[in-house]
């Protein structure tokens, strides 16, 4: 497969199954893939066949600013962002949401997708095909009171996502002065959590019903790149399930 060879792709938060599986995919695809993360270790071991690896802290501005500089002077402009950077933290019922936890995923979730969003932009503008797509849960569709700072985060990032797509729209076929075909797009894929084979075979009596194998996210994110962007900007997909 060769139908990405000339798109460049960096994956925040790649060293999850889920980041390895879409890493795989897009460079059996082609593509020249990145990979941000916060430990040099851990994106070396879980990563060794992608182009580039970068040690960086996602949640400090600067430092995603620094990462822009240096892979636009290894690599050139990048043409998607794929943020997979999450979290989990719950606790029983709303007494349980407590602050330290709420603060934790609020950072990682919402902070760390301002912060590459903002400053690869116009990287995903200037791209022929400017991809840019987040992992979001069902739970924003079903919050309780014991999910609440996660659903809470998941949804800050939704509504984040909402705006780009605007952005995207307003930049390109929205334009009122110089409209041209849409050529960029956000979207957010769905799921219940993630599995993969590993996992399941480690713990053949653990219930994955409505999880979504990490293959999956492989598919979808060939299928980012593939498809037409006008139909894409703004799109919520859910993945398919087990």
């Amino acid at each position: 497969m060769g139908e990405l060879h000339d798109v460049t792709i960096l994956i925040a938060g790649a060293t999850s199954a889920a980041g390895v599986a879409v890493a795989r995919a897009l460079c059996d695809a082609g593509a020249t893939v990145l990979a941000a993360g916060s430990n040099a270790d851990r994106l070396a071991s879980a990563l060794p066949f992608v182009h580039g690896r970068y040690e960086v802290d996602l949640t400090n501005h600067g430092a995603v600013s620094e990462l822009h500089a240096l892979i636009d002077t290894e690599r050139g402009p990048i043409d998607g962002l794929l943020h997979l950077v999450g979290g989990w933290r719950g606790g029983k019922g709303l007494p349980g949401q407590i602050d330290d936890d709420y603060a934790y995923l609020h950072t990682q979730i919402l902070g760390t997708l301002r912060n590459t969003s903002r400053v690869f932009r116009d990287d995903l503008v200037a791209s022929a095909c400017g991809r840019i797509a987040i992992v979001s849960a069902t739970a924003v569709d079903a919050p309780s009171g014991s999910n609440a700072n996660y659903s809470t985060a998941k949804a800050a990032a939704e509504a984040w996502m909402k705006s780009v797509a605007a952005e995207l729209r307003v930049a390109q076929s929205g334009n009122k002065l110089t409209p041209v075909p849409q050529r960029a797009a956000a979207v957010r894929w769905v799921i219940k959590a993630f599995t993969d084979p590993a996992t399941r075979a480690a713990h053949p009596d653990r219930s994955t019903t409505g999880f979504t194998d990490v293959s999956a996210l492989g598919t979808a994110a060939l299928e980012l790149f593939t498809h037409d962007a006008a139909q894409l900007n703004g799109a919520r997909i859910h993945l398919p399930v087990l």
